[in-house]
């Protein structure tokens, strides 16, 4: 916490900050990785020892974990205890009243200094690599971060680091201290189902084959417009590609699918001429080729008939566009 403070201070100098900008605000939270599970009173000693170097430090606010923090669910009891140690040391030890009860100690200034000056080297390593990002891209932060972790690990596996309760005086009669665990709870992405059938249809794209539905466009532009916006943004949610083409009538739509290189094709026009066409274009579509038929909009009384001629599905606002979505890609013969 001290070292900390002295690089905080030598950078805001180095940038020309001064007064509040070389103040640096500390929070000190006691480490999780030091709990223990076997034994956890001794997790009390471990919190009050970290309490108090982080106040003597210099923290400004401090957050004890309680004992039983690695068990499960902490009790009323813990924490309790947990809130307490601060109350403690800072009313009955006294750790608040003097603002560096370490300064003046060379045994303190002297590991204060070393730290800060490793720490300084190791920022100087960073910024020479090209600043945080660059380094962290290249390995040299995850492999400091491996080294330490293993060079910790492999003292505590030959116990020249020891862990009282654990690798240290085990207590094999110990009752066990039994804390009930939260469930398991996840956060959901809103976008994440949707974002799998991109995923899908991307690698599928990868491979030199993006999933293709036609955009049947029938009439003229005032008729079809709204529901081919409508198509084209409804597939392309999935990563299908949707190229246009236009028809007039049944023998202008078969070859506008035969031209297409693609099965899948979906109708766009409006209500009106639906009841004209919608039926003999999707026979004729069926008759040319066609393995999926979709139609753009609502059938309403309509379904029944148009589903005859061979319409499979119908896309509009307010269908399950998730489910008819998976369903496209099923067809299209992409990979789950």
């Amino acid at each position: 916490m001290r070292a900390a403070r002295l690089l905080w201070a030598r950078v805001a100098e180095v940038c020309g900050g001064s007064g509040n900008a070389s103040a640096m605000r500390q929070h000190a939270v006691t480490s999780r990785a030091m709990l223990t599970q076997r034994d956890p009173w001794v997790n009390i000693l471990r919190a009050t020892v970290a309490c108090f170097a982080a106040g003597v430090g210099g923290a400004d606010s401090i957050t004890v974990l309680p004992f039983d923090d690695a068990i499960g669910l902490p009790d009323g009891f813990a924490r309790r205890l947990a809130r307490n140690t601060q109350a403690v040391l800072i009313d009955e030890a006294n750790a608040a009243r003097v603002i560096d009860p370490g300064g003046g100690s060379w045994y303190i200034e002297s590991l204060t200094n070393d730290l800060a000056r490793a720490a300084w080297a190791w920022f100087q390593q960073i910024e020479a690599a090209g600043g945080w990002d660059a380094a962290t891209a290249s390995g040299l932060i995850s492999q400091q971060l491996e080294q330490t972790r293993d060079a910790r690990a492999t003292n505590i596996a030959r116990r020249r680091q020891l862990i009282t309760g654990v690798t240290e005086f085990p207590d094999i009669d110990e009752a066990r201290v039994v804390r009930k665990r939260p469930p398991a709870t996840r956060v959901d992405r809103y976008s994440a189902p949707f974002e799998v059938l991109r995923d899908r249809s991307d690698a599928s794209a990868a491979k030199g084959a993006r999933p293709t539905v036609l955009l049947l466009n029938v009439g003229p532009l005032a008729a079809h417009a709204a529901r081919s916006a409508f198509a084209k943004n409804f597939f392309e949610i999935a990563g299908i590609a949707v190229p246009s083409s236009e028809a007039i009538d049944a023998a202008s739509a078969a070859e506008a699918l035969a031209a297409s290189g693609t099965r899948h094709v979906v109708i766009c026009s409006s209500d009106k001429l639906y009841e004209t066409h919608a039926v003999a274009i999707a026979q004729a579509l069926r008759a040319a080729g066609a393995t999926r038929v979709y139609l753009a909009g609502n059938p309403g009384d309509n379904r029944d008939r148009y589903v005859a001629a061979g319409v499979d599905e119908f896309i509009y606002v307010g269908c399950d566009a998730l489910d008819a979505l998976g369903r496209a890609l099923e067809t299209l013969g992409v990979a789950s």
